[in-house]
């Protein structure tokens, strides 16, 4: 009787068990392959250099929250002395195109004197290092700073407007306004945390709470002074 050696057993075998599981092996190659791609996006990622984003995401949100707040605390301090509903809105209006310009105009003037002061050191380190390579440096752009500001400050104005104009009544007026502003300030927390990667809790809390202070404390001041008849 003829023997077979264990060692052509054993290559048969595995060969046999190689050509049943086709599958595994795609899948293990499929495996390796997607494995640079992913860490190709990871290493991209990581890569990402947020403080880029800080030039028209501080315009963008100091502008919308100085919006929802201004306007907010204008309309709360006008409604504290005059429950006339026509009154409180003019007043938000009026105070949404002269804050959309202050803060267009503002942040133009001050994003400029930055560029200013950001190339003239530049320009000094150029001559001192008599080099003709500079430093790669991210420039402020005084335009977009200034167009993120004045429209996110409008998008925020809209806001207490808004709910000014659905209520009639005037306690009820007052309540909805808080409230809308106070979800919005809230939204805005979050997107700022979100797009900035900060803490969502602090940055959500700090919003709300600041607002509410400078909403309090219009109001008690603009109702003193009505009380006091100045």
């Amino acid at each position: 009787m003829k023997r077979v050696c264990p060692l052509n057993l054993e290559a048969t075998l595995s060969s046999f068990s190689f050509m049943a599981s086709p599958c595994n092996y795609n899948s293990e190659n499929k495996d390796v392959e997607s494995k640079p791609n992913h860490v190709e996006e990871t290493e991209e990622n990581n890569n990402i250099d947020y403080s880029q984003r800080a030039q028209w995401l501080r315009a963008a949100l100091l502008g919308a929250n100085d919006g929802l707040v201004s306007i907010t605390s204008l309309m709360l301090g006008v409604g504290a002395v005059n429950e006339d509903i026509k009154t409180m809105l003019l007043a938000g209006f009026a105070g949404l195109i002269a804050g959309a310009c202050s803060m267009g105009i503002g942040e133009f003037v001050s994003v400029y004197t930055q560029l200013d002061i950001i190339v003239a050191q530049m320009k000094r380190e150029k001559i001192i290092r008599n080099n003709i390579d500079e430093d790669e440096k991210v420039l402020p752009n005084p335009f977009q700073a200034a167009v993120a500001s004045a429209i996110a400050f409008s998008f925020g104005a809209t806001v207490p407007l808004l709910g000014a104009a659905l209520v009639r009544e005037y306690k009820i007026r007052l309540v909805v306004v808080v409230v809308m502003a106070s979800l919005t300030l809230f939204v805005f927390g979050g997107v700022g945390a979100m797009l900035g990667k900060t803490s969502m809790k602090w940055s959500c809390f700090r919003v709300v709470v600041g607002g509410w202070i400078a909403m309090a404390i219009t109001f008690g001041f603009t109702k003193l002074v009505g009380y006091s008849s100045l």
